[in-house]
């Protein structure tokens, strides 16, 4: 199966094949192509189609996440990169309607840096597999099984797609300092050593919250909490370039 397309197409494709015995390809042609850089998957068309038709086959693992939709639902979503809980998932509505004539990095940071000046911190409860829990002030909460998001932003530096844990990244009560002097690390992987910010590593993620925050998957807001994010090992078989 072939997805030709940005992270959101992909996502599409993701959750119609995931746990089944079927290859996965990509030719990514989005904005954001996040998902094919833990891969080193090329992003030129016919070096892309070349991977799709003789790439090796990878096992990965894949996150599920329930959630609540917007009209109160339950719902259920695959994905095979990252998940969010917070102010990613504003970033990501801010994002999708908007021009992407500058491309995806230039347009990720300008939704980023817009919602970030009107969003406030709340109160959220991050509980893991192995029965501890963190509680504060949060400003987000990324469920990593991929290294980048956000336009080319390293946000799970240390991520490994088939290892069968996520990587949490827990950001806490920052404010409009730390986004100032720490904004420009995103992309390279040095945000991790502020203060405020904590990598957990965990196959099973609880998110509530005092009120609903916005829940994103792979680049597209998908409902509010509370959401279980589970990591389901082996779960798609991708096409990598050789070697």
């Amino acid at each position: 199966m072939v997805a030709v397309g940005g992270d959101g197409t992909l996502n599409e494709v993701v959750n119609g094949i995931a746990g089944r015995d079927v290859d996965l390809a990509t030719i990514p042609l989005g904005t954001g192509m996040d998902f094919v850089r833990t891969y080193g998957i090329p992003t030129g068309f016919d070096e892309a189609a070349r991977v799709a038709l003789t790439g090796s086959p990878r096992t990965i693992d894949a996150g599920r996440v329930g959630y609540r939709t917007w009209g109160g639902e339950q719902a259920e979503r695959w994905f095979a990169n990252v998940g969010s809980v917070g102010m990613s998932g504003a970033v990501a509505q801010r994002a999708n309607g908007m021009s992407k004539a500058l491309g995806g990095k230039a347009t990720f940071f300008y939704a980023l840096t817009r919602v970030f000046f009107e969003w406030e911190n709340t109160e959220v409860t991050v509980r893991f597999d192995d029965g501890s829990e963190r509680r504060g002030r949060m400003h987000d909460v990324i469920v990593a099984n991929g290294v980048w998001h956000g336009g080319g932003m390293k946000l799970a530096p240390d991520a490994v797609p088939d290892d069968g844990l996520f990587d949490v990244v827990l950001i806490g009560d920052v404010g409009k300092v730390d986004f100032l002097t720490t904004a420009p690390k995103l992309y390279k992987g040095r945000h991790v050593s502020h203060p405020r910010v904590e990598v957990v590593r965990s196959a099973r993620v609880e998110v509530d919250a005092v009120e609903h925050l916005p829940i994103e998957v792979e680049g597209e807001q998908v409902g509010t909490t509370p959401a279980i994010f589970e990591l389901v090992p082996g779960a798609l078989r991708l096409r990598v370039p050789p070697g």
